[in-house]
């Protein structure tokens, strides 16, 4: 039955959005490195990076098509400067403010209303148990964790958000990445993500937030306080690539395709 009905949403999805080119395997190897860690809690993120540089032996080797290398170089270099100049001098300031406690909390907050889009992504693959977790870590968090700032139902249940969103959903059905991009502001991405990233804004309830100037306010509020506990890691991958365009683009499929096969 299980099977039937992810054959039937495979198809249907195929027919709504057509199928990318599919990723092809390579000889080279792969930087083992992450950088997407925006649904992971701080204190868990040295061990996922631990568990890919433990995989990467085992696990075949992708590129990704390049055709817009032009575009995404000259994107590459626009986020880097907006990071160097302007997000990181921001993000420093806002930490010499907050307290963790107060950033922690935050960030437990913004994890918790963009439950839907790990709600829904989790329904589609037919994760049930994993649909389950992310219902009752909602209704915890929302009333026993005060909105959301709490994670009582990590601390008290054993109970963590799940890592998903519409791009690995498509993934999981056999959709290919498509091309690689580079967005302005937003940073590596792929086709199918880009997609998948069209699809994950509807569902966050940010994105209705009314005026519009609000919204955006929001959302780069929350980008500030995420990269708070992220400073440094682009640095870090910088410093360890030859180029490091190619370190980030390989970091960036290979993390996906992480999170897709678990």
């Amino acid at each position: 039955m299980l099977h039937s009905l992810k054959i039937l949403l495979s198809i249907f999805i195929l027919f709504l959005f057509g199928s990318p080119a599919s990723i092809h395997a390579s000889e080279s190897s792969l930087p083992a490195c992450s950088i997407n860690n925006d649904s992971v809690p701080d204190d868990d993120l040295a061990d996922e990076e631990l568990d890919l540089l433990d995989e990467v032996g085992d696990s075949e080797n992708y590129r990704i098509a390049d055709p817009v290398k032009y575009w995404n170089i000259t994107m590459y270099h626009f986020n880097d400067k907006l990071y160097f100049w302007g997000l990181k001098p921001l993000t420093k300031g806002y930490i010499a403010v907050t307290s963790k406690s107060i950033r922690s909390g935050v960030k437990n907050f913004f994890s918790n209303i963009a439950t839907p889009i790990r709600l829904v992504s989790c329904i589609l693959q037919l994760k049930i148990k994993n649909a389950g977790t992310e219902t009752a870590r909602f209704a915890i968090n929302s009333t026993v964790g005060i909105l959301g700032f709490g994670d009582p139902a990590k601390k008290y249940y054993s109970l963590k958000p799940k890592d998903e969103d519409l791009g690995q959903t498509f993934g999981f059905y056999g959709i290919g990445n498509g091309f690689y991009i580079v967005w302005p502001f937003l940073g590596p991405s792929s086709m199918r993500d880009s997609v998948g990233m069209i699809g994950d804004i509807f569902l966050d309830p940010i994105f209705y937030v009314k005026p519009r100037e609000a919204s955006i306010g929001i959302t780069s509020y929350k980008t500030v306080n995420e990269t708070s506990f992220k400073i440094g890691d682009y640095e870090s991958i910088k410093a360890a690539a030859i180029d490091p365009y190619e370190a980030l683009k390989d970091a960036y499929i290979q993390n996906r395709i992480k999170k897709i096969n678990e």
